[in-house]
C-alpha cells in the first residue's frame, strides 16, 4: 500500500506539522508501507527528490510570504499522476491541502487541518475570511478528519459544519523513550524554556518581560522565525539580553538535555491546535505553564501545567513562574498527572481507524 503524505514543508525544516508528518511517516515505512511525502522548498535550496529514512521525498518550489502560503500548483499536477491508495493532507492554513485534495481522483482522501481558526498575522487574518470557502471544500472532499484535539474538532465542527462521523480525535504523540537517561545541564541560575517558531502570537514576548523582574533567572529561546528581531529589540530594552540565548538548529539530543535542565517551560500562545512542545517538556518532567483558550489548555492539570487567562498579565506570570519552580519530585507527579502517547501508537490508530487496513 502506498501512502502520499501533502504538507507545506518537511524535514529538515521543524516545526509542529512538520514533526507531525515525519513522525508518521517513519513509523509507517517501519509497518511495511511504502510512503511519499509532497511537499514545497520556498527557498529552492534543498533536493528536488530526497530519500529520508526509506521515505522518499518529492519537493516542489512554493510562494510563501512570509513563511505562508506555500503556493505551489504543480503540486496538483504531479499527485494527478503519482500512483497511490491514500492521499494524507496536512495543514488547513496552507495551499498543498487544497491542490491535494482536488487531485483526490477514487482515492481515499484523509485530512489533518492542524487548524487554529487564526492567521498569524492581521493580514492573514483577513485572508482567512474569502479562504474559508475554498478551505471547507477540503473538509466536502474528504473521507475522514483527523482531529489532534478536542478544541480543534470542536473548532472544525463550528466553523465548516463537519458531520462527526467524518471526524476522529487523535493527538499527536512523542518519542517516550528518547527522554530515558537524558542528562541534566547543571547551571547556578533558574532556566526557563520556550520551544518553537518565533512568531508574535507565541507570546514569547511576555517571557522577556517577566524575565525584567526575575533577576536570578535566565531565558532559553530555542527556533527562528520572523518575530526573532523583535524580541531581540525588547530583550535590548527592558535591559535583559544577556540573560536570553537564542538557540536554534539543534539535535534531537540537544533538544531533549535544554528540555530536561529547564525549570520552567512557557508556551503563552494565542492559539495552538495541540502544543507538541508543551507534551515534550512534561515528558522531560519539567514544569508548564500556558495559555489558556486555545488546545494548550488540554494540558492543564493545575500541578504540573498551570494556565494562565488571555490576555497575559505579567504579574500573575510572574507568580506563576516562582510556583512551578518551586516544584518537587516532577517526574513522579507528572506520572500522575498526564496522559502522553507515542508516535507508535498514534501511527497504528491511524492505521486502523483511519487507513484502515
Amino acid at each position: 500500500m502506498k501512502i502520499i503524505q501533502v504538507c507545506p514543508r518537511y524535514y529538515p525544516y521543524i516545526g509542529g506539522v512538520e514533526t507531525h508528518v515525519k513522525e508518521i511517516s517513519d513509523k509507517l515505512v517501519q509497518k511495511g508501507c511504502d510512503v511519499e511525502v509532497v511537499c514545497t522548498d520556498p527557498t529552492g535550496r534543498l533536493p528536488k527528490e530526497a530519500n529520508i529514512n526509506e521515505v522518499k521525498v518529492t519537493r516542489f518550489r512554493s510562494f510563501a510570504p512570509n513563511e505562508a502560503f506555500y503556493f505551489a500548483p504543480r503540486i496538483y499536477t504531479y499527485l494527478k499522476k503519482v500512483q497511490g491508495n491514500i492521499i494524507h493532507a496536512h495543514s488547513y492554513h496552507a495551499f498543498p491541502a487544497l491542490f491535494a485534495s482536488i487531485a483526490k481522483m477514487d482515492r481515499k482522501f484523509i485530512f489533518t487541518p492542524h487548524y487554529h481558526a487564526y492567521g498569524h498575522t492581521f493580514f492573514r487574518n483577513l485572508l482567512h475570511i474569502p479562504y474559508k470557502f475554498i478551505g471547507s471544500k477540503i473538509f466536502e472532499r474528504s473521507d475522514k478528519v483527523i482531529c489532534v484535539s478536542k478544541y480543534e474538532m470542536d473548532l472544525i465542527k463550528k466553523n465548516f459544519k463537519v458531520s462527526d462521523s467524518k471526524l476522529i480525535k487523535i493527538p499527536n504523540g512523542i518519542n517516550l523513550k528518547e527522554f530515558d537517561f537524558i542528562e541534566n545541564i547543571f547551571k547556578d541560575y533558574k532556566i526557563m524554556l520556550y520551544v518553537g517558531r518565533l512568531e508574535k502570537y507565541k507570546g514569547v514576548q511576555y517571557a522577556i518581560e517577566a524575565l525584567s523582574e526575575l533577576k536570578d533567572y535566565h531565558l532559553e529561546i530555542i527556533g527562528k522565525g520572523p518575530y526573532e528581531k523583535e524580541l531581540k529589540k525588547l530583550a535590548m530594552d527592558l535591559k535583559v539580553y544577556d540573560r536570553i540565548y537564542f538557540y536554534k538548529d539543534l539535535s534531537i539530543k540537544e533538544l531533549l538535555r535544554h528540555y530536561k535542565s529547564a525549570d520552567v517551560f512557557l508556551m503563552l500562545s494565542k492559539h495552538e491546535a495541540y502544543g507538541i512542545t508543551v507534551a515534550e517538556a512534561l515528558a522531560s518532567g519539567t514544569p508548564c505553564i500556558v495559555a489558556k483558550g486555545s488546545a494548550l489548555e488540554e494540558f492543564v492539570d493545575g500541578k504540573m501545567c498551570i494556565g494562565l487567562d488571555y490576555p497575559i498579565n505579567i504579574d500573575k506570570l510572574i507568580n506563576a513562574i516562582l510556583k512551578q519552580t518551586d516544584l518537587d519530585n516532577k517526574v513522579k507527579s507528572l506520572r500522575s498527572s498526564v496522559k502522553l502517547q507515542s508516535w507508535d501508537e498514534v501511527t497504528e490508530r491511524i492505521l486502523k481507524e483511519v487507513y484502515e487496513v
